[in-house]
């Protein structure tokens, strides 16, 4: 039987990975940066032009978004640490994309990189 770790370990194996520091030139050629992480982590603090598709959802709104269908975008994905990204990554390799990229690290690497965080800002009620 094998373990969740197992499961990312063989993920990783299979999803180019890039650092923290080739991570925005990635991010300027890619068509698409996924942040795969859960709603509330996303709300908190993501990659500035992120958009947030859960894991859970990857696949059904790859396969049902007509912006996503082409099989030869380029998509680098994100999540805490570099886990949920390489499960995801892994997946859409499955799904038959072609260029696939997972930041090493994930959002934490990017945090203590020093690199920007997006927030979304709270509706004011004047």
């Amino acid at each position: 039987m094998k373990t969740a770790h197992d499961l990312v370990a063989a993920a990783k194996a299979r999803v180019p990975e890039i650092s923290v520091a080739n991570a925005e030139q990635a991010i300027r050629e890619a068509n698409v940066l996924v942040d795969v992480r859960e709603a509330d982590e996303f709300a908190a603090g993501h990659l500035p032009g992120a958009v947030h598709i859960s894991r859970g959802m990857l696949e059904f709104r790859f396969q049902g978004m007509p912006a996503l269908q082409s099989r030869d975008i380029k998509i680098v994905l994100y999540c805490k640490t570099s886990g949920r990204a390489a499960l995801a990554g892994a997946a859409l390799l499955e799904m038959g994309y072609l260029n696939v990229q997972n930041i090493t690290g994930g959002f934490d690497a990017w945090v203590a990189a020093g690199k920007p965080v997006a927030k979304p800002e709270a509706p004011a009620f004047d």
